[in-house]
C-alpha cells in the first residue's frame, strides 16, 4: 500500500505516521508537510511545500496512491468562520480535488473531523457547519472510498505532543478525564486512529462517517 499523508507534525498525525511505518503492508509513506519532519525511515518521502491545499504544481508526483489520510486542521478559538474555513474547507479541498485528479476511482480518502460536526451545516456552532461543509464536499468527490472520522477526547501515546500550546495546555490539565474516557470506550487514542486510517483503506466500512466507537472497534485490530 502507497499512503499518501497530511498533518504528520500534529499530534493525531504523529500517531498516523508510527502506524503506517510499522504496517507491513504499507510500502511507501508520502507526508505532504511545510517543513521537514526529521523522522528517518526508509519508508518515508517528503514532499516540502508551502501550501498543501495548493498542490497543481507537483500533481505528478501525488499519482499511484492507494489511500490518503488527513488528520490536518487547525482550532477555531480566536477565529472568524472566515478565517477557520480557509484551513478547515479551502486547503483541505484544494488538496483533495488534485489528489483525486491524479489518482481516479482507485483512493481512499481518511478526514479526520471531530465529534458535534453539523452535517446540515446551518447549526449555531460555528466550527461545526464548517466541519460539516468540508466533509459533505469530501463525499462528493470521485474517490474509492471516503471516510469522515469523528473522535471525541483523543489520548496522546508514545511521547506524542501537540504542536499547538492551547492543546497542550488543555490536555495536560484534561488527562486523568481523558484516560477514563478512553478506558470506557467513550474516547480513543492516537494509535487506534492510525490503525483505524489503515483497516478503513484495506477493507472499508459499512458507513462513511464513523464516530469514536467505530474507530475503536476497527483501530483494535492488530498491526498488519
Amino acid at each position: 500500500m502507497r499512503v499518501l499523508l497530511f498533518g504528520a507534525s500534529g499530534m493525531v498525525g504523529q500517531g498516523v505516521l508510527r502506524e503506517c511505518l510499522a504496517a507491513a503492508d504499507v510500502e511507501r509513506v508520502t507526508a505532504v508537510v511545510r517543513r521537514p519532519l526529521g523522522v528517518p525511515d526508509a519508508k518515508l518521502e517528503e514532499i516540502v511545500v508551502p501550501d498543501p491545499g495548493r498542490l497543481e504544481a507537483i500533481s505528478d508526483r501525488l499519482t499511484g496512491y492507494d489511500a490518503c489520510f488527513f488528520p490536518l486542521g487547525t482550532t477555531s478559538v480566536g477565529k472568524s468562520e472566515a478565517e477557520y474555513a480557509r484551513v478547515t474547507y479551502d486547503l483541505t479541498l484544494g488538496a483533495a480535488t488534485t489528489i483525486a485528479r491524479a489518482n481516479p476511482g482507485r483512493l481512499t480518502f481518511v478526514y479526520v473531523s471531530g465529534a458535534g460536526t453539523d452535517s446540515t451545516e446551518h447549526g449555531p456552532r460555528m466550527w461545526a457547519r464548517v466541519k460539516g461543509r468540508t466533509e459533505n464536499a469530501l463525499l462528493r468527490l470521485p474517490f474509492r472510498g471516503a471516510y469522515m472520522l469523528r473522535p471525541g477526547l483523543i489520548q496522546a501515546r508514545g511521547g506524542i505532543r501537540s504542536r499547538t500550546r492551547a492543546y497542550r495546555i488543555g490536555y495536560a490539565l484534561l488527562s486523568p478525564i481523558v484516560v477514563l474516557a478512553v478506558a470506557l470506550g467513550a474516547g480513543t487514542t492516537t494509535d487506534r486512529v492510525g490503525r483505524a486510517m489503515l483497516q478503513l483503506a484495506r477493507v472499508g466500512f459499512p458507513r462513511p462517517i464513523l464516530d469514536t466507537r467505530a474507530i475503536n472497534e476497527i483501530g483494535r485490530a492488530p498491526r498488519s
